[in-house]
């Protein structure tokens, strides 16, 4: 299998080197070393990288891709089928971060729920702090049933 230094795969990638190095010492992506101690990696690592980078995207936190890496195969390339099996792992959380963008996207002009923007609207919507203990943040924007806060 081919193999990239860390430039060509920051060239080929479109991330700098300093996360890919970051990234490795997150044991999202990994490399073997030469006899001169420089990095190669496999060039499978572009689409684990890809994969790093649009989950990063839409709000995925570092230790939630982590936890996806790891279900790859190591001894092999992954797959389609591996792909596909990881995507459906995600589908509901992905559901649920479009559901949040959805709410915050209809009611940033007024209310983020109580971040708080507005102190009329917020005696309207949420008068005495009655959703206090839902939790902390943007409890509105919350999907219906689940906890606000880290994810």
């Amino acid at each position: 299998m081919k193999q990239l230094t860390i430039g060509h795969l920051s060239e080929r990638s479109g991330v700098a080197t300093s996360a890919i190095r970051f990234y490795e010492s997150r044991g999202l992506v990994h490399s073997v070393r030469t006899s001169g101690n420089q990095r190669r990696y496999d060039q499978s690592t572009l689409r684990r990288i890809g994969f790093i980078r649009s989950a990063q995207t839409v709000g995925l936190s570092l230790e939630e891709i982590a936890e996806a890496l790891a279900t790859l195969p190591e001894n092999r390339t992954p797959n389609k089928a591996d792909w596909t099996r990881l995507s459906r792992l995600w589908r509901t959380r992905l559901d649920e971060q479009i559901e949040r963008i959805e709410r915050l996207r209809d009611k940033l002009d007024g209310c983020i729920g109580c971040g708080c923007l507005s102190l009329r609207n917020c005696a309207l919507n949420n008068p005495h702090d009655e959703v206090a203990p839902r939790g902390p943040g943007a409890v509105f924007l919350e999907p219906a049933g689940k906890p606000s806060g880290k994810r």
